[in-house]
């Protein structure tokens, strides 16, 4: 509806310009807004203002040139100027009606958008294999993977990806927690570090290796059980991770190993080209990337004192890779403790030549999980932590989905489990879902009094307008610009406010008005109108990867 109101204004500055009342002006961007207040009509436009300041004209006084210019449309009741210049459009119910004809018909693809040619990678969760995933990789996985899910429905090109960070301290770290444990499982008695992984499934591990290989790592020196040892706790928990994720409904299309990275020289030649163009340089035996000559606060190590690359450097050099794989729009998701490493990474692709506008980063807040209200402690250090399969377990994926987007991800979030698991109107995932199962059942009811419904493009649905089916509609109507939207903003939660509005208003509607009760033409309309609800809500809910389920 917004580009049905853009394209009308763009005609009529078209035909003031050609009347000579308005100069040609190139590149103009407008914005058509829903006011806040109902007074100022359905859409709102500042298109005058952006006109005065590039003619010197008082917007008011454009603003009504522009009102003169508009092509006649039956679907517009009034156009009215609000002080000092908004131009505010006021719709015939029968503008609305439409859109329960235009979702009936294109149940597939309504809201979805042109093709595009941005070509974009996500990368989100890429935890660390020393560990199983915990919630808050849950609430990652979730924003990342709806977020991929809304841009491709936009039209843009998508992919997903994980990054393994498979080499450094943390892994060898993970393979000596793993042999202690094994030592301590044939008797002996370990001073076990508080800088080594605590959980329980590190002693299963080392309880595996037991079973399957005796005393192997006994006869061989400590390096080579630990290496060995990490090769294969590494592995396993990867094959863990991949697992919950896919039982979360998440899948990527590529799983890129840092290992890899190094091995094929792309981190070296990096380091190198840096060190050529005078951008990294020695200091205190460490080679450091001059960062700070990018607006970064202090320069950072490249390449530490004892040869070791930092992590930074492999970033840098992961990043770059994806820009030479030709993607457009690079979008990371992050925990927020990440928030001081974004400086450094967008001065170091700023440094290798590369548009840092088109380097978008999402910081995903904690998780305070609750339960009955009452917060669950955890401490990652001492091992305890709640993990992301034990929540699917508990509350199930679409509950887990869903309630991870109920805020922005940049906002810290409750997850109360008692909430999750309810059957009531209290866990918003049921609330969504329950008008998509009440449109279901009337198909039923229907089917069993042996109602028959004339063609949809038959129905008469002028006689839905009362003030409840106007808001029903104009909600249905904002769903193409809201996906457009969250596209532009990468703000995914908006979607499950927008079906939690939706499916408020279709409740509220369902228990004022008998459907299938009201005279023939006017049921037949109704019964219209709940389809196009129960079609929106549901790809709204399978862009979220959440299941619209027919009966609760």
């Amino acid at each position: 509806m917004k580009q049905r109101i853009k394209a009308l204004l763009l005609d009529a500055l078209n035909q003031a310009q050609k009347a000579g009342s308005l100069p040609k002006i190139p590149h103009l961007f407008f914005h058509i807004e829903v006011p806040k207040v109902a007074d100022y009509g359905d859409f709102s436009t500042n298109l005058a203002f952006l006109l005065s300041k590039k003619t010197k004209q008082p917007p008011h006084k454009i603003a009504k040139e522009l009102i003169s210019h508009l092509p006649s449309c039956d679907w517009i009741k009034k156009v009215e100027i609000a002080a000092p210049g908004f131009i505010n459009f006021f719709l015939k119910p029968s503008a609305w009606q439409g859109i329960v004809k235009d979702i009936i018909n294109h149940p597939e693809s309504y809201g979805q958008g042109k093709e595009k040619k941005d070509k974009i990678i996500v990368e989100f969760v890429s935890a660390n294999p020393t560990g199983p995933l915990h919630i808050g990789h849950g609430r990652g996985a979730a924003v990342g993977d709806t977020l991929a899910n809304i841009l491709d429905y936009a039209g843009y090109r998508i992919k997903r990806e994980y990054y393994i960070n498979d080499v450094g301290k943390q892994i060898q770290t993970l393979g000596r927690s793993v042999f202690l444990r094994y030592l301590e499982l044939w008797g002996e008695k370990i001073d076990f570090p508080k800088d080594h992984y605590q959980g329980a499934y590190i002693k299963k591990l080392a309880q595996e290796i037991l079973e399957r290989e005796g005393d192997k790592y006994r006869k061989i020196t400590e390096k080579e059980a630990i290496s060995l040892l990490a090769t294969f706790a590494k592995q396993r928990i990867m094959e863990d991770i991949k697992k919950d994720l896919n039982n979360f409904g998440v899948h990527f299309d590529h799983w890129f190993s840092e290992k890899d990275l190094i091995k094929n020289g792309e981190v070296a030649n990096l380091i190198e080209w840096l060190k050529h163009t005078g951008l990294a340089y020695e200091k205190d035996g460490a080679l450091w990337f001059a960062s700070s000559r990018f607006n970064d606060e202090k320069d950072r190590v490249l390449v530490r004192a004892n040869g070791a690359t930092t992590y930074f450097a492999s970033d840098l050099a992961y990043h770059k890779n994806k820009f030479e794989r030709g993607f457009h729009i690079l979008i990371d998701l992050w925990g927020a403790d990440h928030h001081g490493y974004v400086p450094r990474l967008k001065a170091g692709i700023q440094a290798i030549g590369y548009d840092v506008e088109k380097l978008k980063i999402l910081l995903v807040q904690l998780v305070h999980l609750k339960r009955g209200g009452k917060p669950l402690a955890m401490s990652t250090r001492a091992g305890e932590f709640v993990t992301l399969k034990e929540v699917l377990e508990e509350v199930g994926k679409d509950a887990a989905r869903f309630i991870f987007l109920t805020r922005s991800c940049d906002s810290h979030l409750d997850f109360d489990l008692e909430v999750a698991k309810s059957q009531n109107m209290e866990n918003p995932v049921f609330y969504v879902q329950y008008a998509h199962a009440r449109v279901c059942s009337l198909e039923k009811i229907a089917r069993e009094r042996g109602i028959k419904f004339p063609p949809f493009n038959a129905v008469n649905l002028g006689l839905i307008q009362s003030e409840e089916e106007i808001r029903l509609m104009k909600l249905l109507a904002g769903f193409p610009d809201l996906i457009e939207d969250i596209s532009k903003a990468l703000q995914p939660h908006r979607l499950a406010y927008y079906l939690t509005e939706l499916a408020g208003e279709f409740h509220r509607y369902y228990n004022k008005y008998r459907i299938l009760d009201a005279p023939e033409d006017i049921c037949a309309a109704r019964f219209a109108l709940a389809q196009a609800v129960k079609i929106v809500i549901a790809k709204g809910l399978s862009l979220l990867g959440v299941s619209a389920p027919k009966q609760m």
